[in-house]
């Protein structure tokens, strides 16, 4: 039995042991092999500025502005891998990073995600063992993820990551 707590269909289950049963049955529906995927077209420089005119300049994940000579993506509102079409109706603008995230998880995994992630924000934070682990494991994820990324990263105005231990200033 479920908890109600406000979250839509994230919500708590009874046991620690539901709840990760439940996460591998998310992943489950999520790598059912899709029907034959329309093959992904370029979008021209007029369809990527309506694109952006539709949030008004702002990723529609984060709500951060987007500069329209900055890197972003056109993220399908309904999934390219459920069926949704390749078509400016349904495209929305997001921030790479942003995008990336939110992969091609269902609304549920995404709420899960972002609630685990508040989470462990937290414990990251704090003093504690748990805590100091989780950032230092996340933090050379992090690193290993951006060095392996292309170098073609001249558009975007996000800082980079070296191989030293420190952000280089952009």
């Amino acid at each position: 039995m479920s908890i109600d707590n406000c979250y839509g269909k994230a919500q708590i289950p009874a046991s620690s042991e539901e709840l990760a049963e439940r996460f591998r049955k998310l992943r489950k529906e999520r790598n059912q092999p899709a029907e034959q995927l329309e093959a992904r077209r370029r979008i021209a420089k007029l369809g990527r500025d309506a694109i952006l005119q539709k949030t008004g300049g702002r990723c529609h994940i984060c709500g951060g502005n987007i500069d329209k000579d900055s890197y972003w993506e056109a993220d399908h509102v309904f999934p390219a891998k459920g069926g949704g079409p390749s078509n400016i109706d349904n495209y929305l603008p997001a921030h790479g990073l942003c995008n990336s995230a939110k992969w091609d998880q269902s609304g549920e995994e995404l709420q899960w995600v972002l609630k685990i992630g508040v989470w462990a924000k937290h414990a990251m934070e704090g003093k504690g063992n748990l805590g100091r682990q989780m950032v230092n494991d996340f933090w050379a994820s992090e690193r290993r993820r951006v060095n392996r990324q292309k170098a073609n990263r001249s558009l975007t105005k996000s800082p980079t990551w070296s191989v030293s231990n420190e952000p280089e200033a952009v």
